[in-house]
């Protein structure tokens, strides 16, 4: 009951009130990165969902287009702006995806959505991850996020997916919270950078 209906339902009850609420704050980074970014707030990337379903996820974009003289990106920490750093320190470029959950393409709570390219490389159950809408945030970044090797956070999707119950999802949502207001490793900075998955780490 609570996995089917009631979880979609304070999905979109949360979801609503929350953009109502953070609704300055969006709009005031919006122009700030409209600015900065020559016009270019958002970033837009297509991620697996539930079932390995495509969808866009939506996110302030932190980083620069800046190219290397082949035109290649420059890496991140060289991209990533000043301001970019504080909503990310903040996490406050997570919050458009308050509109994927709104659309049904995300929760609020579930395991974080990541790469295509990363399906492949999974191993026994980790693919176990997608049987649930992906979350703005989840049981794995409460417990370290990229303190912790990527087999720990696939560990602890798939025991989310076994375990999901309103009590978890209230346990994960207050502890996000407590984490933001702390600043607590719920993003990755330059000192604790997100390493790409490789199907080893």
């Amino acid at each position: 009951m609570y996995r089917k209906i009631i979880k979609r339902v304070l999905d979109l009850l949360v979801s609503f009130i929350g953009l109502l609420v953070l609704s300055p704050i969006l709009v005031v980074v919006l122009l700030i990165l409209l600015f900065q970014n020559n016009g270019k707030p958002f970033f837009f990337q297509v991620r697996p969902g539930k079932d390995q379903k495509a969808f866009t996820i939506i996110k302030f974009k932190t980083m620069t287009d800046r190219k290397d003289s082949q035109g290649h990106l420059l890496p991140d920490v060289e991209r990533i702006t000043f301001f970019g750093k504080w909503i990310r320190k903040m996490s406050i470029d997570e919050l458009p995806q308050l509109l994927n959950v709104l659309k049904g393409d995300m929760s609020l709570i579930g395991p974080r959505p990541l790469l295509f390219k990363y399906i492949p490389l999974y191993v026994g159950d980790q693919a176990r991850r997608h049987e649930v809408r992906p979350g703005i945030t989840g049981w794995a970044q409460v417990n370290g996020r990229n303190s912790i090797s990527w087999t720990k956070k696939f560990e602890l999707d798939v025991y989310y997916v076994n375990h999901l119950s309103l009590s978890l999802d209230f346990k994960i949502f207050w502890l996000t919270i407590l984490k933001v207001l702390r600043t607590e490793g719920v993003n990755q900075s330059e000192e604790r950078p997100m390493f790409p998955f490789d199907g080893t780490n």
